[in-house]
């Protein structure tokens, strides 16, 4: 995941704080205690981690695509 290293808008530290989060609200803790007990108060800085979305998942499926359709044409061709 790709967490912008500091808050766009107040441009506080938040990126070495995502690994822990991440780890504590897979473990079934609340989001809002979790950013509570890192430090996270400002509601901009919180936008960044709730907002925050694994696109490389969603991403994969059309580049694999691409890349089969690239080989099927590379076949085609010799």
């Amino acid at each position: 995941m790709l967490i912008p290293i500091r808050c766009f808008t107040c441009g506080n530290l938040i990126a070495n704080k995502y690994g822990e989060y991440s780890n504590r609200i897979k473990a079934g803790e609340d989001p809002a205690e979790v950013m509570d007990s890192l430090g996270i108060k400002r509601y901009c800085c919180r936008r960044m981690f709730v907002s925050s979305v694994e696109t490389i998942y969603q991403v994969i499926p059309y580049y694999e695509a691409l890349r089969r359709r690239m080989s099927e044409i590379e076949s085609e061709i010799d």
